[in-house]
Parts: structure tokens; C-alpha cells; sequence
């Protein structure tokens, strides 16, 4: 058999060489896709469909991976990724490379497989859509979902129609009739209608089938022709209808082996003309038997337990059979292979159904069917009493055996106590456990088990399972191991610890009972778990969906509506031995009955529980809610889920009954414990073989991982080195960039911040510019005023002093006028007189002295002046003194009116201190400077009024000299005016002296009065203000 790994690819060969189908059991290739990575997987394969012609197929797998597979070229593409699994497809359209995929979002799209290009999204289904039937044409698609049907124009992909159904009844699946225009809808109460494409009008209705042979319909198939009509259900009874005469034609019964039928579809034949004859049914075992419905023989069949068949297509030329198994693989069939005869003639018309590959050599093993409708219900009736009988034979011998129990206990007298008291003592109940289990105590063998360590696969149950207590936990790994090394397939188990808890947590103090109660409910109360390893029980979850079918059918329709299937509702109350769903006390009762009665009572407890909750299970219509449900406690009555499970252990047909299926409880061996090999070994064996091969690859890959680790961290760290240089470098200039960036915005709050200082600098400057400005225009105006009141007094001396010298220069000009001309006349006389000598002696001696008293008369006038700038200079002082006087007294008012102002500040002081301070600085320094400007301006005035008196006296001292130096005339002698001239001369260099000796003494008290302004200065240095505080 040819093996074909998708793995990764888009697309390449299906096989890479020429399959031979005869080599196991028409098998031409075995499909899988696998995911290579960390952790390795195989996705699975969901649905198949041919086209067509039927060489070419498409398949969908879970991770809507659609890929499409060209069987005549020997070549797949992959087509399409929808990213969510498919739950239906057709590839039979009018446009051969166009397909429909109904996704789980319930939407249907349609693709195109050359473009790979979405060609249209269609809406409109509230559930997943289970089945997309084509027209024959190709242009119309009935989409099927639970509760409504709807049909779409391929051609503008718009809804057409659309059928609805009330929520009790419900659909199964509406299809079209091969090569009509009729479409059949099939109902959930095995209803059948068939309506008119045209004008959908109902054309008919099947009649219901008689009592004795109702099953519920689940799955529905028809011929090329349209002329037969087969239905099946959980039953392993086919109705086969004509439409034409729209009634039942044959019931076929199939095997017993099959038990509920899951899949139907005809073989297409090239000698039929249409009617086909051959029949694929699919059953619960997951085998796909062939069968001839007109001579009921079975022909061929494809899967087994091992590699069970989840669903299937058959190719419309009848050569290929596609069918996606049960571990997700695709597994294609050549119908050639399987029937070697399959294209000849039928043959004539049987009324048994035959195995074909036993019929030769086990003849009396074929199964009668009724050819009427007729006998059936007779021979209903008839194995039933036959079951009843066998059933209550079997019990009797059953309860001979099991009356003998260790200890000198019998088993009927524990039942009857149980059922009185409804559980046995708290404690004697382990004894109890130990003698109905009859456990053997073997310790050498557990020693054995126990000595050979823990096994690989529960070395790291702790972080799956995290238990507090380590005592517990290693309990509990040691009994998983002791399992593990007893038998192979608990070590690959998934749901072994799950099951093997609640018996650990209870016997934990004795590990051998602990592991032999774990190994015997395994073995007895276990029966058929392991058959479809690594899936669940199918057969066991089936068996117990009949019961609950036969007992509860509302029920199942309920759960069945919402796709809740026995692995949601069942399987975890098995896997859990519902230690989830109980208490302590509720577990412990429980399994007082199961140990007490038949292995199939354990089953039966499921359904019980099932039945129990009904009333809850039935307002549930969320996955998620049945899923809660089956995984927590639940407010119900273990008593009476106890009581019905006695009453199903009762009233359950043997035909459904689980314990026509499992054995008697069969303890273990004494001294050696049983080989357990119930389990498909070839799978365990493969898996066993994977595990040491990834577990060798994982030694090669770390040790290649190591050395590529090594190697990466050298480069990580060289990396890492450049990294950080880099990254020091980039840090550097950031912190380089950012420090610029604050000292920039530093700067800018800085130039702000100096901004507004210089403006609040600039404020207060104005502000005292103004107030100094103020103080210093009212003080230059009083000092105008002063110089103007001072000028006027000097002015109005100067006037009287100059009319005085006018006065006095008026008077000595007549003097000297009349002396002229005295003079004048005197030398008028002595020249007329000349001749008289004597008389000039006379006249020299009265010259002499009236020159003499005019000398005398200078003098004296001298003396005057002199006096006369002595009290001037006298007035002057005096002046200044009163000047000093007026200083002092204005600067005492001023002083006064400052103190009135320092006491009004001092006031607002209280409130504003820095500012007081501030104004109190600035008054002091205003005041200091103001006593310096007063004392420098005072110094400056005296000086230049001393100066304009010098200047004054000196003018008059020149004019004096020259009115002195002017000629007289008339007798005078040269000597006399000599003596005049040289007295004239001297009180001139003595006022020169005098001057010289004023304007020495000023320059030293200029000097003395910048000296003091300097001292002063030093000592009143110019005040620094503080800050201006703005104070609330």
C-alpha cells in the first residue's frame, strides 16, 4: 500500500509509483497530513466528493486545508485555506473548476479551483450545514442544516426558497432526485416528502411503515434512476421504497454485528442502467459492508476495528471509493480490486443476506429476511420470547457463580443487604470491595512491577496533574506505572489517571489493593474500551446511546438537535468513573452497586444519570452547556439514579442490552496477574516505534541544538557586545541630544525667567526713576526757588552796592574834576605868575601839601573801602550762616515729614515686610544722597558767590587804580606824583596778595568738601534692594 504525506507541499504527485490495490485489500494510497515541527501532528481529514466525471476528488481537512486530488494525473493542489473546518462540500457544479464548502461559521462559500479566488459567500443558516445536495443541471444547491433547508441559484448565488420546520420535529436532510426535478425532504419523525421543483408543491408523502419495523430514519440514499429509495438508522434495519409506487418494498436486516447504520450510498454500475444494485452501508463498528439489495448478499467490505471508517464517497464511474478513516487519514479504494466480478450480469434474486467471503465455508451462518412485509412482526415476536428465555438461563448460572466469595461472604445475601440499606458500612466496606472483587493479593507479582521504576510517560504527571499532596501523588505515579509495566497501552492511555484517581485517593495506604482494584475494573468493568484506541469506545458509547435511544427517545433527539453525541454526554461520566460529577459519599454508593452486580450495571448507571438529568438536559440548547454539565456536580438524587438503573438493568431488551455484549466479571489470577492485550497492538506497536524514533531524533536534534545553542551564543554574545556598543552609543547620544534638549529648554526658561525678571527690573527702575524723578523735580524746584529767592537778594545788593559805586565814582570824578581844574587853573596862574620866583616856593610848598592831603585824603578813602568790604564780607558770612540756618530748618521739616511717612509705612510694614524693608533702604539712600547733593550744591553756591565777590572787588580794585592813573594837570611836581603812583602801587599788590591768598584758601576748602562727599560716600554705600516678593 502506497503511503502519500501531504506534509507542507501545495501541491505534487499523489504516489511515486504505480499503486497495486491487490496488495491490501484494494487500498490504492493512504492520505495523511502531517505538521513537522516541536510538536509533530496529524490533521484530519473531515469530507470528501468527487466530481462528475469521478477522476478527480476534493477534500477537506480540519484545518480547512481544501485540496483537491487528480486521480488520472496523478497530481494534488492545494486550492483553498478557509482557516475553520469544513462541514460539507460539492464539487459537481455546472462550472466544472467551481465547489461549494460549508464552513463552521454555518456559511457556504463557493471557490474556484484554477483562480483559487473566492467566487461567492452565501448566508443564511442559524446551524452548521450538514449536506449540500446539487441539481442535476448544476445551476441549483440545497443546503441542509437541523432546522431548515434552503436553495440556492448557483447562477446569481441568491437564495431561492427556504424551508422551515418547527424545533420538535426537525430535518434530517432534503436532497435532489438523480436526473428529476424532485426534491425529498426527510424529517426527524420519519416523515418523507417529495416536492415539485417548479412550482414546490407537494407531490407525495410516504406512508408510514407498518408497526414492528419503525426505526428512526437517520440516513437516506437512492438509486441513479430515482426509482429506489433505502433509509436506515440506529437499527441494523434498511427500508427499501419504491417511489413510483411510493411504498415499502423490503426490510433488510443486516448482520448482528451491525447495530446502528451511519452512512449509505449506492455503487454506480455500468451494466444497471441506473438501478443500482449495490449498496455500501456504513455502521456504528466504523466497517463499510457492500450488499446486493436484491439478493441480500454481502459482498465485499472495507475497514476494520483497527482502522475504522469515519465517512465515505464513491466515484459516479463507480471505480474509486474515498473514504476518511477514523485516525484522519484518506484512504483511497479501487472498486476493481474489491470485486472482481463486480462488472458482470446480476445475478438472480435471493431472499438471505450472505457473508460472501464465509458463505463456503460456514453455510449455516446466513441471515433470513422477509420477503413481505407480513412476517416480520411474527418474527419479532418470536425472538423476543427466544431472547427472554436464553436470558433468564444465563442469570441463574451467573448467580451460581457469583454467590461464592472470599471471606465466607455470598453475594446474594450483600445484594440483599445493599438493596435494603442502599450502600454497605463506611466500615466494612473495603472488606466488602476486596471479596466482591475477589482480588488475589499477589505481592510478588506487584513487587515486580513496582521494582522496575516509574515509567517514562508518568515521570512528569505532576505538571499535568497538580496534586497537593505529594504522598498522593506519588501513590498514584506509582500506580499508573505499575499499569504501564503490567500493560503497554495504559502507558499511552490519555484518560488512566482520570479513571485510576478515585481508587488511589481511597487505598492510598495500601498501593497492592490499590493497583489490583484499578487492573480489575479495568479489566471487567472496562470491557471493549481499548478496541478503537487511541479514539473512545464507539461500540461501548453506542450500546449505551441504544439503551438511552430505547428508553428515553425524546431525549435523544433533544441531544442529537444540538450534535451532543455520546462522546459529550457519556464518555466523560465513563473516562472520570464519575468522580467529577459526584461527592465522596455519592461515588462510594455508587460503586457499592457496581461492584455487587453485572459489569453491564456500570453502563447501565450512565444512562441512568443521563435519564435522572433529563429535565435540565432538555432546557440546555448550548454545546458549551452540555459540555459544563457532564463535567460538574449536579443537584440530583443518587438514590434514584441507583434505582434507575436497576430498573434499565430490567427493562432492557436483550437485543440492546449491554450485557449481551460484555462478559461476566472474571477476577484476576492468583500469583501472576493476566496478560492484558484487548487493544489494537499493531497501533500501540507503531506508536511504541514512533515514540523511540522522535525520542531518537529529539537525542540528535538536542545534541545538533546544543551545538547550534553554542554556536548561536557565541554569535548572540559577539552580537550582544555589538548590540550594547551600539546601544551605549545610541544611549550616549540620546543622553547627549537630551541634555542639549534641557539645556536648551533650561536656557529658554532661564532667558524666561530673565525676561521676566528684567521686565519686573525694568518695572520697579521706572517705578523709582519715577519716585527719584518726583523727589528729585520737587527738590530742584524748592533749590530754583531758593537760587531765584537768593539771586534776587544778590541782585538787589549788587544794584545797591553798584549805585553806591556809582554814587562814590560820580563824587570822585568831580573831585578829581575839580581838582583838574584847580590844577588847571593853578597852572593858568603860575604861568602867568612865572616871572614871580618868589612865589613858587610858595606855591611848591602849598602843592606839598595840599598833595599831602590829598594822599592823606586816598588813604583815609582807602581805610573806608576797606571798612566797608569788611562788613560786606561780615554781611556775607551772615548770610550764610541764616543760610545754613534755613538748610537746617528745612531739612528738620523735611525730617518730620519723612518720620510721617516712615510711620504710615510702618503700618502697612505689618502686612508687607520685605517691602517696607525694601522702600526703608531706598528712603535711607535717597536721603543720603540728598544731604550730599544739598551739602555739594551749598559748598558749590558759597564758592561761586565768593568767587563772584572776589571778582567784584578785584574790577573795583582795577577801576580805582586807573581813575588813580589818569594825568592831572597843572603844577605838579614829578616827585609828588611819584609818591602817588607808588602809594597807588602798593594798595594794588597788597589787594593782588589778598586776592591770591582768597583763591588759595577756596581751592583748599574745594578740596577739603570733595574730600568729605568721598568719605561720606564710603561710609553710605548705594543700598542693593532685594527682590521683589509679591506677598498675598
Amino acid at each position: 500500500m502506497e503511503r502519500s504525506d501531504l506534509g507542507g507541499r501545495q501541491q505534487g504527485p499523489i504516489w511515486h509509483r504505480k499503486p497495486c490495490p491487490a496488495a491490501r485489500r484494494g487500498v490504492i494510497v493512504n492520505i495523511i497530513h502531517s505538521v513537522k515541527g516541536y510538536h509533530s501532528k496529524t490533521i484530519r481529514f473531515l469530507n470528501v466528493a468527487f466530481d462528475s466525471s469521478g477522476d478527480s476528488l476534493l477534500v477537506g481537512d480540519y484545518q480547512g486545508n481544501i485540496y483537491v486530488f487528480d486521480l488520472s494525473g496523478n497530481r494534488f493542489n492545494l486550492v483553498q485555506r478557509t482557516m475553520q473546518p469544513c462541514t460539507a462540500l460539492a464539487f459537481n457544479l455546472r462550472r466544472k473548476t467551481e465547489f461549494l464548502v460549508a464552513l463552521a461559521d454555518y456559511s457556504i462559500k463557493c471557490f474556484d479551483t484554477e483562480t483559487k479566488e473566492l467566487v461567492s459567500w452565501m448566508r443564511g443558516h442559524d446551524s452548521s450545514v450538514s449536506s449540500i445536495s446539487v441539481h442535476g443541471s448544476g445551476r441549483y444547491a440545497i443546503t441542509t442544516s437541523t432546522d431548515t433547508a434552503q436553495l440556492w441559484d448557483l447562477d446569481t448565488f441568491q437564495r431561492r426558497r427556504k424551508l422551515n420546520v418547527r424545533q420538535s420535529v426537525g430535518i434530517q436532510k432534503v436532497f435532489f432526485l438523480p436526473l428529476s426535478n424532485t426534491i425529498l425532504s426527510c424529517f426527524k419523525d420519519n416523515s418523507v416528502f417529495a416536492w415539485e421543483f417548479d412550482t414546490f408543491h407537494c407531490k407525495y408523502q410516504l406512508p408510514t411503515p407498518v408497526e414492528g419495523s419503525v426505526l428512526l430514519y437517520k440516513v437516506f440514499a437512492v438509486t441513479r434512476d430515482g426509482r429506489i429509495f433505502v433509509a436506515g438508522g440506529k437499527s441494523n434495519h434498511l427500508h427499501l421504497w419504491c417511489l413510483e409506487s411510493k411504498q415499502l418494498i423490503r426490510i433488510i436486516q443486516m448482520p448482528a454485528k451491525v447495530q446502528a447504520v451511519r452512512h449509505l450510498e449506492f455503487l454506480p454500475d455500468s451494466f444497471d442502467g441506473g438501478s443500482n444494485q449495490v449498496l455500501g452501508v456504513l455502521s456504528q463498528d466504523n466497517i463499510m459492508r457492500f450488499i446486493n439489495i436484491e439478493t441480500c448478499k454481502l459482498l465485499f467490505d472495507i475497514g476494520s476495528h483497527e482502522e475504522g471508517i469515519s465517512t465515505a464517497a464513491i466515484s459516479p464511474n463507480g471505480r474509486y471509493i474515498a473514504s476518511v478513516m477514523e485516525d484522519g487519514s484518506l484512504n483511497l479504494y479501487s472498486v476493481q480490486s474489491l470485486t472482481p466480478e463486480g462488472n458482470k450480469p446480476p445475478p438472480p434474486v435471493f431472499k438471505v443476506v450472505e457473508d460472501w467471503s464465509k458463505c463456503t465455508s460456514e453455510p449455516n451462518k446466513l441471515t433470513r429476511v422477509a420477503s413481505g412485509m407480513s412476517e416480520w412482526p411474527w418474527k419479532s415476536k418470536r425472538s423476543k420470547i427466544q431472547t427472554r428465555l436464553l436470558k433468564l438461563q444465563v442469570n441463574t448460572s451467573l448467580q451460581n457463580k457469583e454467590n461464592e466469595l472470599p471471606g465466607r461472604l455470598n453475594k446474594k445475601r450483600l445484594q440483599s443487604l445493599l438493596k435494603g440499606f442502599g450502600e454497605y458500612p463506611a466500615k466494612y466496606r473495603m472488606f466488602v470491595w476486596r471479596s466482591l472483587l475477589q482480588l488475589p493479593e499477589n505481592h510478588l507479582a506487584f513487587s515486580s512491577l513496582i521494582d522496575k521504576g516509574t515509567h517514562s510517560a508518568f515521570v512528569n504527571i505532576q505538571n499535568e496533574y497538580p496534586i497537593k499532596s505529594r504522598k498522593l501523588l506519588r501513590v498514584l505515579q506509582r500506580t499508573l506505572s505499575a499499569l504501564a509495566h503490567w500493560s503497554a497501552i495504559f502507558a499511552e492511555t490519555p484518560y488512566i489517571p482520570l479513571l485510576a484517581f478515585p481508587f488511589v485517593k481511597l487505598f492510598q495506604n495500601n498501593q497492592l489493593i490499590c493497583f489490583e482494584v484499578v487492573a480489575t475494573v479495568v479489566v471487567n468493568f472496562c470491557q471493549h474500551w481499548f478496541e478503537y484506541f487511541p479514539n473512545p469506545p464507539v461500540n461501548v458509547l453506542s450500546m449505551m446511546e441504544n439503551v438511552l435511544a430505547h428508553h428515553d427517545k425524546q431525549l435523544l433527539q433533544h441531544l442529537i438537535k444540538h450534535n451532543v453525541t455520546s462522546q459529550v454526554y457519556a464518555w466523560p461520566l465513563l473516562e472520570t468513573l464519575f468522580s467529577e460529577v459526584l461527592t465522596r459519599e455519592e461515588w462510594l454508593k455508587v460503586f457499592d452497586n457496581i461492584f455487587s452486580n453485572h459489569p453491564s450495571y456500570f453502563l447501565m448507571v450512565v444512562v441512568a444519570y443521563i435519564v435522572c438529568s433529563r429535565a435540565p438536559l432538555l432546557h440546555c440548547n448550548q454545546m458549551a452547556d452540555f459540555e459544563y454539565f457532564f463535567h460538574h456536580r449536579n443537584n440530583l438524587d443518587i438514590n434514584a439514579v441507583i434505582k434507575e438503573a436497576y430498573h434499565l438493568m430490567e427493562a432492557t431488551p436483550l437485543d440492546i442490552h449491554p450485557q449481551r455484549m460484555l462478559d461476566d466479571f472474571i477476577p484476576l489470577t492468583k500469583g501472576q496477574y493476566p496478560v492484558f492485550n484487548k487493544y489494537p497492538k499493531f497501533i500501540l506497536d507503531y506508536q511504541t516505534q514512533e515514540r523511540e524514533r522522535i525520542r531518537q531524533d529529539e537525542i540528535e536534534y538536542l545534541r545538533e541544538r546544543q551545538l547550534a545553542h553554542e554556536l548561536e551564543a557565541k554569535t548572540q554574545e559577539q552580537k550582544a557586545e555589538d548590540e550594547a556598543w551600539y546601544q551605549k552609543q545610541a544611549l550616549l547620544r540620546e543622553a547627549e541630544e537630551q541634555r542639549r534638549k534641557m539645556l536648551l529648554e533650561e536656557e529658554e526658561k532661564l532667558a524666561e525667567q530673565r525676561q521676566r525678571l528684567a521686565a519686573v527690573k525694568k518695572e520697579l527702575k521706572v517705578k523709582e526713576l519715577q519716585f527719584l524723578d518726583a523727589s528729585r523735580r520737587r527738590f530742584l524746584k524748592y533749590q530754583q526757588d531758593q537760587h531765584q529767592m537768593e539771586l534776587q537778594r544778590l541782585d538787589d545788593e549788587i544794584a545797591r552796592k553798584a549805585s553806591m559805586r556809582d554814587q562814590e565814582a560820580a563824587a570822585t570824578i568831580q573831585d578829581i574834576e575839580v581838582r583838574w581844574m584847580e590844577l588847571e587853573s593853578q597852572r593858568q596862574l603860575f604861568e602867568q605868575v612865572a616871572e614871580e620866583n618868589a612865589a613858587k616856593a610858595e606855591q611848591k610848598r602849598i602843592d606839598t601839601d595840599w598833595r599831602l592831603q590829598a594822599l592823606h585824603k586816598l588813604r583815609r578813602e582807602d581805610q573806608d573801602r576797606e571798612k566797608r568790604y569788611e562788613e560786606i564780607a561780615k554781611l556775607l558770612h551772615d548770610n550764610r550762616v541764616k543760610e545754613a540756618e534755613l538748610l537746617k530748618a528745612m531739612r528738620e521739616a523735611e525730617e518730620q515729614k519723612w518720620e510721617e511717612v516712615i510711620q504710615k509705612k510702618a503700618q502697612l510694614e505689618e502686612e508687607q515686610k520685605a517691602a517696607a524693608a525694601a522702600n526703608e533702604h531706598r528712603k535711607q539712600f535717597l536721603e543720603d544722597r540728598m544731604n550730599d547733593a544739598e551739602l555739594a550744591e551749598k559748598l558749590q553756591r558759597e564758592d561761586d558767590y565768593f568767587e563772584r565777590h572776589c571778582d567784584l572787588k578785584a574790577r573795583r580794585t582795577e577801576r580805582g587804580v586807573e581813575l588813580q592813573q589818569v594825568p592831572r594837570t597843572g603844577n605838579i611836581c614829578l616827585n609828588d606824583f611819584s609818591a602817588s603812583e607808588s602809594s597807588s602801587h602798593m594798595s594794588l599788590d597788597r589787594r593782588r596778595g589778598l586776592a591770591c591768598q582768597e583763591r588759595e584758601l577756596m581751592a583748599e576748602v574745594r578740596r577739603l568738601r570733595q574730600k568729605l562727599i568721598s568719605q561720606s560716600r564710603s561710609r553710605h554705600p548705594p543700598t542693593r534692594f532685594p527682590a521683589t516678593k509679591w506677598i498675598p
